[in-house]
């Protein structure tokens, strides 16, 4: 297949890690990524990030953005407008994974928060000026990140979805996996052949395939985990040395503007 053919059709953004997502059209890249994408997380009172993974409820978190303000809203709740953050705003120490980072602390959040998760958790967002710097063994010295897993972006072609729904019993939708590009009119899982690539105007590099962990098992709308799928059936084609991958990790190589309808380059 041409890879002339190939196009953006899919850009989605994650204003808090693991809450609902937005689809939009079009997206500024900034250089943690696509502007507002996982720069708000919930954390515990040690900092520690609470992700799907053990609070499969914030799935049923929704969030907006309206002129750079983020909102939250779940079902039987009033809506939430989170207050911007400036030089007054507390800080506190937010972990990710093996990084931590002096975060804002949105106090007004907690009693909010408190009630759409069932526990004492806070919001934390992460200042434009401070560097969460992506892992070395893949990336550059000045590639960084918001709250994301590792990497600015994460792209999946719509065929690789395409091909794995033909093997499920019950088919998922893209949103299980929680990418931000998502690309059409190539091959399944072309994207693990692609070192670098360009999407409009912006060159990107394919810097590591994505592992998954157990989110993909977490019913978007119902915020319940299922009985293993879809991973039980990736792991029987996409496992390599006891992990399950799906999805390729990219770092963009300027800011600059990303449109749905944009074409894809392979260049490498």
């Amino acid at each position: 297949m041409s890879t002339s053919e190939i196009s953006l059709t899919g850009l989605h953004i994650y204003p808090v890690k693991s809450c609902a997502g937005i689809d939009l059209q079009t997206s500024d890249l900034d250089g943690m990524g696509l502007r507002y994408d996982r720069r708000w997380m919930i954390v515990d009172n040690a900092g520690k990030m609470l992700t799907q993974r053990t609070h499969p409820q914030l799935a049923l978190i929704e969030t907006g953005i309206r002129e750079g303000q983020l909102t939250l809203s779940s079902f039987g709740m009033d809506a939430f407008a989170v207050p911007r953050c400036d030089a007054h705003t507390p800080r506190m120490k937010a972990t990710v994974w093996n990084d931590t980072v002096n975060a804002w602390h949105i106090q007004a959040a907690d009693q909010w928060l408190e009630q759409a998760v069932g526990e004492t958790c806070h919001l934390v967002q992460i200042p434009d000026d401070e560097v969460r710097t992506c892992d070395q063994t893949y990336a550059k010295p000045d590639d960084h990140t918001g709250f994301t897993d590792g990497f600015p972006l994460l792209l999946i072609s719509q065929a690789s979805l395409d091909d794995l729904n033909n093997r499920l019993d019950q088919p998922v939708e893209m949103r299980r996996f929680r990418p931000n590009l998502v690309v059409d009119g190539c091959d399944a899982y072309a994207e693990d052949g692609w070192s670098e690539i360009r999407i409009g105007d912006i060159v990107m590099r394919v810097v590591k395939p994505c592992s998954r962990c157990p989110i993909p098992t977490v019913d978007p709308d119902t915020g319940e985990v299922s009985s293993g799928e879809p991973l039980q059936t990736l792991a029987t084609y996409r496992e390599k040395d006891g992990k399950v991958f799906f999805g390729q990790n990219v770092i963009h190589d300027s800011a600059g503007k990303l449109r749905v309808g944009d074409r894809l380059t392979v260049l490498k």
